[in-house]
């Protein structure tokens, strides 16, 4: 009596190239203080600096991402470092300086004192105003998320699952960039600390750059 093999899956027969887009952790820089406009970009400085909060770990989801991945890539900033290495269990296989995240740079408002997420807010619309101040514009970002997507696209390509720890705005952003390489997102799940975003594409697809 002969038995049958198992037949194989489509994917197992033609993988597709996989891009996890992952927001950090929670930072532990408190939110819960006001300030003005001058004192804003002093806070943004020691976000970019610090840390998450001690003592958290990755969810189960977004560790057997990580562990599954061919790489681990890192925007260098500590807080994405750390959230890599909590959901690999070990240091990022690579920092990328291109998946750092779009500056906030706060309008002028005077002495008037708002908290971090307020803040936040106002900059991040002025931003997509045209107003950039001392941080890199709208229009340079998206320059560099085309460049960090060929990077992304190119390190997925032959069937590889690519695990990126980075910035909530900055992963936003790819979307577009990615959908010009063929890849489509198939799994969103918003934009809170530890969430991401998966990205597929077919083997026969071929990257376009613009």
């Amino acid at each position: 009596m002969t038995h049958q093999q198992p037949s194989k899956k489509v994917d197992d027969i033609f993988p597709k190239d996989i891009i996890i887009l992952c927001r950090h952790g929670e930072p532990a820089l408190s939110r819960k203080t006001r300030m003005n406009w001058r004192g804003y970009k002093y806070w943004w400085g020691l976000y970019d600096e610090g840390g998450l909060v001690p003592g958290q770990d990755a969810p189960r989801v977004i560790k057997d991402l990580a562990r599954q991945a061919d790489i681990v890539i890192s925007s260098p900033l500590r807080r994405a470092v750390e959230t890599a290495t909590l959901a690999k269990g070990a240091a990022p296989d690579k920092l990328e300086p291109l998946m750092v995240e779009a500056g906030l740079p706060p309008p002028n408002l005077g002495y008037i004192r708002l908290n971090p997420p307020t803040w936040g807010v106002l900059a991040r619309i002025c931003w997509m105003a045209g107003f950039s101040g001392e941080v890199e514009s709208q229009k340079r970002a998206r320059k560099r998320a085309e460049k960090a997507a060929d990077i992304l696209s190119e390190e997925a390509k032959g069937g590889k699952m690519v695990f990126v720890a980075a910035h909530g705005w900055f992963n936003r952003m790819m979307r577009p960039a990615l959908k010009r390489r063929g890849f489509v997102c198939v799994e969103d799940h918003g934009d809170l600390h530890w969430s991401y975003r998966r990205y597929e594409r077919e083997q026969d697809q071929k990257a376009e750059n613009t």
